[in-house]
């Protein structure tokens, strides 16, 4: 299970423990979703050399004291997922070099009455708790100085002692998820000084009552705040956005996943003066039910000014107010992405005087259709340089539009665009109008140094003149099957053509000319590695000698239509054999077989309706209907025969009623002729009382001959058939008419059996 980096695989093997000969040439073990249940101590005995060790999601539940005493180089070890209802401190006595440590979804309650973690010097991130831990003490976390991740799983955490987590003087990134107020209120007081990045998970900020127990974050130091699939409400949103406005450091909010009951309108005033330092906030995937009552926010306009960056994406923002726009004066990049603006709306949101130091605006997987539209709600954006529009719905766009003159980098990708126009601003430098219905491209943007036009319906080169200064174009996947010399060396500056995945004919003379351009940085044109020339120029990035091209890649159309012309032939030799060989027969009554296969081999007493079945050829229906038909019925007691030709259900497969015929008779009878064997219809009801009847071993065929046939002359197919014919005793129709009785007498005899 190792590979040459020495990384040894044995994960979901269904192992029941650590497999026995491991040596110091492994690196990497990973024993992850296995039945492993105990770690014994000789079992990585030998694994000096061991960096990782990855043992999650297994059943282990007890681990001997000096099992990880050899592994003094390791740095991650996971035990996540497992049943370990303790930890204990020596195990982790002798990993020096330990840096990576994940012991989350056990079923430990405490850490506890020391700390596990004292020897781990270089220790440099944590994850730990479960559902049941419940307690941390002082001493816990003893040892540990500086960590970069500390994630505490701590749902039930209900009793944390005060201090414990002073020893840890610096935390890059914490990660706790609670429920206790309480709780989470000691800790964030232990961390003052320490957190730079505090991520609260799962929390619920509903109860206005527990609001003060948060006001200990105002004095946190951290950077960084964080909220993850947490609850808020009217009532208690003002006083947390006070306790953030007063955080002294505070640079980044960030809100993901959460969820808000109410529509914005506080029940007091927000409290806190505006944040010094505050510049970046993002809003993602915020779920406000009532999201087209919600007010206009007015309350917390003059909190906005300093702010750098917003990004509210995947909110249901269909309008963001004007004197709200208004108010973001120092605003350089806006993310409105996956919301429901439309054209009038965002006319309203971006009014006059509203982000008027704007860089960088993402709209993109919006409502907008009209593209003139929004190029003129844009258009006093002094400052915009970058406008992402992409997956909206423009259609047809107009040959006139207004742009804010400073704009280089537009994205108009999956767009549903079918044609370019001069709409297009020309002080462009890149342009993405990928994943539309483009044919052509001749606009001129002589500024432009990157286009992408990816996925397309193009089948030429864009022409170099439009496009002077192009050093970058992606034109990947869509109908190109060549391009000439004189196309190629027109884009003078080129440093990078991707054309890859398109229908290129692979032709001796288009690799040779692609090979001489060797002032082209890389060309990416979607063939195998091997087609690359010894020249500078890079296709795939990879080098080789000479250019050896096989019959397939040179003609193709032509092995392609050697192929269709084989599979035909081989086609036509089938259908040939499986007409001589009667396979659509076979086909057809197996279908039948199954048909019948499905159903309970005997019908009950109560749905038989007939005493027999009779299956014979239409050319002997006289005889069948004008004597047999007349003997049998009119005897006394009579007989309730069924005839296709009376019986059978209009409407309903003709196998079918065969099938529901010969069940519901006590008897098949047979009329056997030279006619017989010539009807295919026969043929099916032979057929299914070969599989039905015989296979059964009963007595429920009868065969009567009703002119002289040889048994040689009934197809062989019908192996048991001929065989009883052969063994069995038949009624064959006398032309005498004395001996006529007698037949009667027997036939007569054989249906009441």
């Amino acid at each position: 299970s190792c590979d040459a980096s020495e990384l040894c695989n044995c994960s979901s093997m269904d192992l029941d423990f650590i497999p026995p000969g491991l040596t110091d040439k492994i690196i990497t073990l990973n024993l992850a979703h296995n039945r492993i249940k105990h770690i014994r101590s000789q079992d990585l005995q030998q694994a000096v050399n061991l960096r990782a060790l990855l043992l999650q999601s297994n059943t282990i539940s007890s681990i001997d004291e000096d099992s990880f005493h050899s592994l003094g180089k390791l740095e991650l070890l996971d035990l996540s997922n497992n049943s370990l209802a303790h930890l204990s401190p020596a195990w982790f006595g002798h990993l020096f070099s330990l840096q990576h440590l994940y012991l989350q979804g056990n079923s430990y309650r405490d850490l506890g009455e020391s700390s596990p973690f004292s020897g781990l010097r270089n220790l440099s991130s944590v994850h730990l708790g479960n559902p049941q831990f419940s307690t941390i003490r002082q001493g816990n976390f003893e040892g540990i100085a500086v960590l970069h991740d500390l994630w505490i799983e701590g749902g039930n955490l209900s009793q944390y002692e005060p201090g414990s987590l002073k020893p840890i003087k610096k935390i890059n990134h914490m990660i706790i998820n609670l429920r206790n107020a309480n709780v989470f209120s000691a800790i964030v007081r232990d961390l003052l000084h320490s957190v730079t990045w505090l991520e609260v998970r799962n929390m619920a900020f509903s109860v206005p009552a527990e609001m003060p127990l948060l006001s200990v974050m105002s004095s946190s130091f951290a950077k960084k705040i964080s909220l993850k699939h947490t609850l808020l409400t009217d009532a208690t949103v003002p006083e947390i956005v006070s306790i953030l406005e007063d955080m002294p450091n505070l640079v980044e909010v960030e809100m993901k996943d959460c969820i808000l009951l109410g529509t914005g309108r506080w029940k007091m005033q927000i409290q806190g003066n505006q944040s010094q330092t505050l510049r970046v906030l993002t809003i993602d995937k915020l779920s406000i039910e009532e999201f087209y009552l919600f007010t206009d926010l007015h309350s917390v306009e003059g909190l906005l000014s300093l702010l750098t960056k917003v990004t509210v994406k995947n909110t249901k923002v269909f309008l963001v107010p004007c004197s709200l726009s208004q108010h973001l004066l120092s605003l350089k990049y806006l993310d409105l992405s996956a919301n429901l603006l439309g054209d009038q709306s965002l006319e309203h949101s971006a009014c006059q005087g509203g982000w008027p130091l704007l860089q960088t605006l993402n709209l993109s997987q919006n409502s907008l259709s009209d593209l003139e539209m929004t190029g003129k709600s844009l258009c006093h954006l002094k400052n915009l340089i970058l406008l992402d529009i992409s997956r909206n719905n423009f259609g047809e766009i107009p040959d006139v539009c207004e742009w804010p003159k400073t704009l280089k980098y537009l994205n108009l990708s999956s767009t549903q665009i079918p044609k370019l126009t001069t709409c297009i601003p020309p002080t462009l430098e890149v342009l993405d109008v990928s994943s539309n219905n483009l044919r052509e491209f001749g606009l001129q943007l002589p500024l432009l140094k990157e286009l992408y036009l990816a996925k397309n319906q193009l089948m030429t080169l864009p022409g170099a003149a439009p496009v002077p200064n192009l050093v970058v174009m992606s034109i990947r996947r869509n109908k190109l099957n060549s391009f000439s010399r004189e196309e190629f060396e027109s884009f003078k500056k080129m440093e990078l053509l991707d054309a890859s995945d398109n229908n290129f004919i692979c032709s001796c003379e288009f690799l040779s000319f692609i090979h001489h351009q060797a002032r082209i940085a890389q060309v990416l044109v979607g063939w195998p590695e091997k087609y690359v020339c010894d020249s500078p120029l890079a296709v795939r990035g990879v080098q080789v000698e000479a250019v050896h091209l096989s019959l397939m890649e040179c003609q193709r159309s032509l092995v392609v239509s050697l192929i269709c012309a084989l599979v035909f032939l081989v086609i036509l030799v089938l259908v040939a054999i499986g007409y001589k060989y009667h396979v659509v027969w076979y086909l057809r009554m197996t279908w039948a077989w199954l048909q019948a296969k499905r159903k309970p081999k005997r019908a009950p007493a109560k749905d038989i309706c007939y005493d027999a079945f009779v299956s014979y050829s239409e050319n002997d229906s006289d005889w069948v209907e004008n004597i047999m038909v007349r003997e049998l019925e009119q005897a006394c007691p009579p007989f309730r025969l069924c005839l296709h030709k009376r019986d059978f259900v209009p409407g309903k497969w003709i196998v079918d009623n065969i099938i529901d015929s010969i069940e519901k008779s006590h008897k098949t009878l047979f009329v056997l002729s030279e006619h017989f064997v010539q009807s295919e219809w026969c043929k099916y009801e032979l057929d299914f009382s070969h599989f039905r009847l015989f296979d059964e071993n009963n007595d429920a065929a009868i065969l009567v001959l009703l002119e002289p046939i040889q048994s040689k002359a009934i197809p062989k197919r019908f192996c048991k058939l001929r065989k009883i014919m052969n063994t069995k005793t038949y009624l064959e129709w006398p032309l005498e008419e004395e001996q006529q009785g007698m037949f009667w007498f027997n036939l007569k005899i054989a249906l009441k059996s």
